[in-house]
């Protein structure tokens, strides 16, 4: 029994994980409904692409800004409190999204959201390294990272059912009020090891053991010091180089199937959700494939490397998404770029668990997501301006190559070796 007298709950910190997972899916249901809803609004709202993409922006600009400032408030409140406050943030933005009149409306609240579900991955990651022992944090990790698929999964039936029920408007709301709800769950469910009433003295104790010395001053300990960091950058800069990808899987499917095929709003809806769930897989690769390389030999900091160098060079599928003969050949290769694209990525987000102290996950984990959504931001820039004049091909082939770069740099800044100031290995 705990201390509370409660009975302590078996495998607690998977539950834990569990809870973290379902708010990324409702996190990523939310920010997916404006893509799903896109056709619709734009033939409403009398929107171009380039107008659309100054909405999609928006949000980008906002989650760029705050990724960084949510890291460091999830460090500084805690992230049972720092969690919760941004849940109920984009919750209450999402819905605001069904009151817009013009797509100048749709940017605002767009902006709104986004600036509140920056938390998302940095909480995640924050959770990660609090909850589990160092051998446990890739499946934990690919863990909440595929509830950022099965979000989108999820946005293109719940979307279409809500738009074609009860209007375009109705969307925003239904799939604000779940991320409300879960806000709720998570101010009950979540607290530290150290803290919850339901965790086992056996548990706590394994926790604790897998995570190393916690002490270690060769950790960065402060913000200048992350920066600082070569491991930083080794994170930084590929996770900059791969977000464009995802980004573009997120909010421009629907349009490239009706731009380039002609495929309408329920043809959208049988089609657009394939990619993710080929994402999902690619996550739980990224959970799988480093433990299985450890016991063959590999070091903590190699077997992530590899992970994702294997995700890099996967890109090369979507990449060839221009040579498709037929709509089902172009979904099929932006599965290959789903699963390649969460199983790189997930390799680079647990690497700041490995990294950096517990302490500093959020912040660096912040920072290393702003970061990636300039490269995201600056992308959608790109398709924005020279979709419509040179269509899709050419992008697609840039996303290939962008992850490929990030694969060099990966192996080129984070090196195995003793441990050392700027602290590159786990």
């Amino acid at each position: 029994m705990t201390s509370s007298g409660k009975k302590p709950i078996r495998h607690l910190r998977w539950w834990i994980i569990s809870l973290v997972t379902i708010g990324t899916i409702l996190n990523y249901l939310a920010r997916s409904t404006l893509s799903v809803a896109a056709p619709t609004l734009k033939q409403e709202m009398g929107m171009t692409t380039e107008s659309y993409s100054y909405v999609v922006l928006s949000f980008q600009l906002a989650y760029t800004i705050m990724q960084t400032v949510a890291g460091t408030v999830l460090d500084l409140l805690g992230t049972r409190l720092g969690f919760f406050l941004f849940a109920v943030g984009w919750a209450l933005a999402n819905m605001a999204h069904g009151f817009a009149t013009s797509w100048q409306g749709l940017a605002i609240f767009r902006g709104m959201l986004g600036a509140t579900e920056a938390a998302a991955i940095p909480a995640g990651a924050k959770s990660v390294s609090e909850w589990f022992p160092a051998r446990e944090r890739p499946l934990a990790t690919s863990a909440f990272q595929m509830g950022t698929s099965v979000g989108a999964i999820a946005a293109p039936p719940i979307v279409v059912f809500c738009i074609l029920s009860w209007g375009w408007e109705s969307a925003f709301i239904v799939t604000g009020v779940l991320s409300l709800v879960w806000a709720l769950l998570w101010w009950v469910g979540y607290e530290t090891p150290d803290r919850h009433r339901r965790l086992s003295k056996e548990e706590r104790a394994l926790i604790k053991a897998g995570q190393g010395d916690t002490s270690d001053t060769t950790r960065p300990s402060t913000r200048s010091e992350v920066i600082r960091s070569r491991g930083f950058w080794a994170i930084a800069i590929p996770r900059f180089f791969a977000e464009p990808a995802w980004q573009t899987f997120n909010f421009f499917i629907p349009l490239y199937l009706v731009a380039v095929w002609n495929l309408d709003l329920k043809s959208i809806a049988l089609w657009a959700w394939m990619p993710f769930v080929a994402a999902d897989l690619g996550s739980l690769a990224a959970g799988l494939l480093p433990p299985w390389l450890m016991r063959r030999g590999a070091s903590v900091l190699a077997s992530r490397k590899i992970t994702m160098s294997i995700g890099a060079v996967c890109m090369i599928g979507p990449a060839c998404i221009g040579l498709a003969g037929s709509p089902g050949l172009a979904i099929a290769l932006f599965c290959v770029g789903g699963f390649a694209h969460q199983m790189l990525n997930g390799a680079l987000i647990t690497l700041c668990s490995d990294v950096f102290d517990s302490r500093m996950v959020g912040t660096a984990s912040g920072m290393a997501g702003t970061i990636a959504w300039i490269g995201g931001m600056l992308f959608t820039l790109l398709i924005g301006q020279s979709a419509d004049i040179f269509g899709y091909s050419p992008l697609f082939v840039m996303l290939g190559a962008l992850d490929i770069i990030g694969m060099a740099v990966l192996w080129i800044l984070l090196r195995n070796r003793p441990k050392s100031a700027d602290h590159l290995t786990a």
